[in-house]
């Protein structure tokens, strides 16, 4: 099993997917924003493997080599532990998402998907099972989103709703960059539209960033925005 390790108190996710490029960048993605990921190619010696990664959540790929399909494994994943369970898989057809949900995932997702798509979703059944640490550090900036709190080197920001959200979204993506588009889905929706908008929240989220420290918040020319903790 390849493991990305990270801090020792982050969520532990366990990615169980055929595809090597698939479960590859999944894990890559899960490391980047923090997790402790680990990826298997396939469901063999499950049961030993839960005891000892103790995941919060596995990632469960529907069609899987080795005998055993992604529903089959359900309810292993179910006696080993409290992990919650995010269906990964092509197929999507109302009857098979019905059968995995049924059968106790959490939630199911349809291939192809967007990584923050996933992401998004896997942090949801976290945060339900109260999985999710609510603060998230990143150097000397901390931020609670379910106490609508944000600080920079101990003093309290002054953040609107929508800016929290912004922050809370690239803090999430640390070290990542994400584009406009992306922001805009994931602060705004998709109903959002004007990329503008990103521009000039960004931009007086900085200034309040800055007013306590050096600059955090990056723009990647032609790409995006990345939150990296300063150097």
């Amino acid at each position: 099993m390849a493991a990305r390790p990270t801090q020792s108190t982050a969520p532990r996710v366990l990615v169980l997917e055929d595809s090597e490029a698939i479960r590859e960048s999944v894990v890559d993605a899960l490391a980047d924003a923090g997790y402790v990921a680990g990826g298997r190619v396939d469901g063999s010696a499950l049961e030993d493997l839960l005891d000892s990664f103790r995941p919060d959540l596995v990632v469960l790929d529907v069609m899987l080599p080795g005998g055993r399909d992604g529903f089959e494994l359900i309810p292993v994943v179910r006696e080993h532990g409290d992990a919650g369970i995010v269906m990964l898989t092509a197929r999507d057809a109302l009857p098979d998402r019905l059968r995995g949900l049924d059968s106790g995932a959490d939630d199911y997702v349809i291939k192809p998907f967007l990584l923050d798509e996933l992401l998004s979703r896997i942090a949801a059944v976290l945060r339900r099972r109260g999985r999710m640490p609510s603060a998230i550090q990143v150097g000397d900036l901390v931020l609670d989103p379910d106490a609508g709190i944000a600080t920079r080197a101990g003093v309290v920001l002054d953040l609107s709703a929508t800016e929290l959200r912004l922050l809370g979204y690239l803090a999430a993506q640390r070290n990542r960059t994400v584009s406009k588009h992306q922001i805009l889905g994931a602060v705004w929706g998709y109903e959002a539209y004007d990329p503008n908008l990103v521009e000039v929240y960004v931009s007086g989220l900085r200034r309040k960033l800055e007013a306590h420290g050096p600059r955090i918040v990056h723009t990647v020319r032609g790409l995006g925005y990345t939150l990296r903790p300063a150097t």
